[in-house]
């Protein structure tokens, strides 16, 4: 019981530390909505970079990965380190450059709201806006269960899942709707740091416990030897292209990151941003996802609804150090949790009561109730959703992935008609 506490007690006070800092980022805001929802187009580098960064660090990534390499093997840094951390840093070039320029002119917020103006259509603008909602839902569902497992999995089931994932809900819902983007890119930040950090030192700490790198890899090699080698089983060549194809353009397209190459401060900012992209991926993904395969040599029993990453650290680390892993872990999951209620709220305000709605008034209540609700729903189906992190993931990377190339082409191909993109974007989504 002691134990439970300590745990309880040290993620608890992460959590005050990020809400002091929303309510800092709430003081300084403008009352405006380029301000609520892009901080006012003013991010720089190093916090434009952390803040993408945090937002991609979620359950997918810190649980989802290290599990599959602990199912598959450790190929899986291939599929999400390097091919992605390079995919994704052409794409944001390719797309993310060409629509700050747009957004910078125009002062769009939403993707939908630049779409919908370029071949205007509102027809459009809802479309792209209820697409992207759709997606959204089940991978806020996903950060809300990786939430409740990680918990779970910390206090060795003392907390049950609906407890872990229903108070990070209600935590995100009141941090979301004081701070906005400002306050979420600035604790971003933090957590991209404090998460970096901790999986490294994490990662010494397993090693030294267990003899070193030569040691855990000869362990591998006992159990399971065919980790070691490069391709094999899971890993076809089809599976590993495609699977880095569609998880870099549906990054590309995930409301919190699209809307992210509108904040931006200029375009240096954006290129320097871009380029250091890669290296930062490989330095959460390298030692977490090794974390995942060596255990499998290690003999770690994982239970059926829990994640290896904190069994692991349970078996090898003091109490306060595992405490201190999960919640760096619970820190990006809320900083794409609370990324994705922004945008979810700027696409239900902007793209859809806007032009839908007559009398549009009290927008902002509007925002603010929509995050609530959108919250309450996705975790209510988290607790229901029988599939793996990883396969709810998958499902949102692939419906995201379909808007990719009708947006490059609204982008670069001035012949693009209203329905052409109606089949573009229309058509993928129902296939």
């Amino acid at each position: 019981m002691a134990d439970v506490a300590l745990q309880l007690g040290i993620v608890g006070a992460y959590l005050l530390v990020a809400l002091a800092v929303g309510l800092v980022a709430y003081r300084v805001a403008e009352r405006t909505a380029e301000d609520y929802y892009l901080a006012g187009r003013t991010l720089g580098t190093v916090v434009l970079l952390f803040t993408t960064f945090a937002t991609l660090l979620s359950a997918y990534t810190f649980f989802g990965g290290p599990d599959t390499a602990f199912a598959l093997g450790p190929e899986w840094i291939l599929v999400m380190g390097l091919m992605d951390g390079v995919l994704f840093a052409v794409l944001w070039y390719v797309i993310g450059y060409k629509q700050w320029l747009v957004g910078k002119s125009q002062g769009y917020v939403t993707l939908g709201e630049m779409l919908g103006d370029r071949f205007g259509s509102v027809g459009l603008r809802v479309l792209v806006a209820a697409v992207s909602l759709f997606w959204l839902f089940p991978y806020v569902m996903l950060q809300q269960k990786g939430a409740g497992l990680a918990i779970t999995g910390l206090t060795d089931g003392a907390v049950p899942l609906w407890v872990g994932a229903g108070g990070i809900t209600l935590f995100m819902i009141a941090y979301v709707v004081v701070s906005g983007m400002r306050g979420v890119a600035w604790t971003d930040t933090l957590q991209g740091v404090f998460m970096l950090v901790l999986v490294w030192a994490a990662f010494a700490w397993i090693l030294s416990a267990v003899g070193g790198i030569d040691a855990a890899t000869a362990a591998l090699a006992e159990t399971d030897p065919e980790y070691l080698a490069l391709g094999g089983g899971a890993y076809s060549m089809q599976f590993v292209l495609g699977t880095a194809l569609y998880i870099a353009f549906g990054v590309t397209m995930f409301p919190q990151i699209n809307q992210r190459f509108f904040a931006a401060r200029s375009k240096d900012v954006l290129k320097k941003t871009f380029s250091l992209w890669p290296v930062l991926v490989l330095l959460l993904f390298v030692p977490a996802f090794l974390l995942g395969a060596w255990a499998k040599g290690l003999g770690v029993t994982v239970a059926e609804g829990q994640s290896v990453l904190p069994v692991l650290l349970r078996t090898y680390t003091p109490t306060w150090f595992a405490a201190l892993v999960i919640a760096g872990a619970l820190a990006a999951m809320m900083s794409s949790s609370d990324s994705m209620l922004l945008s979810g709220s700027s696409y239900l305000t902007r793209d859809l009561y806007r032009p839908l709605v007559s009398d549009a008034t009290r927008e902002d209540l509007v925002a603010r109730v929509g995050v609530a609700v959108f919250a309450v729903l996705s975790f209510g189906a988290s607790l229901v959703a029988e599939q793996g992190l990883v396969t709810i993931g998958n499902t949102a990377f692939g419906g995201f992935a379909q808007l990719a190339l009708p947006v490059m082409v609204a982008l670069y191909w001035p012949r693009t008609t209203k329905w052409g993109m109606y089949a573009g974007v229309g058509v993928t989504q129902l296939f």
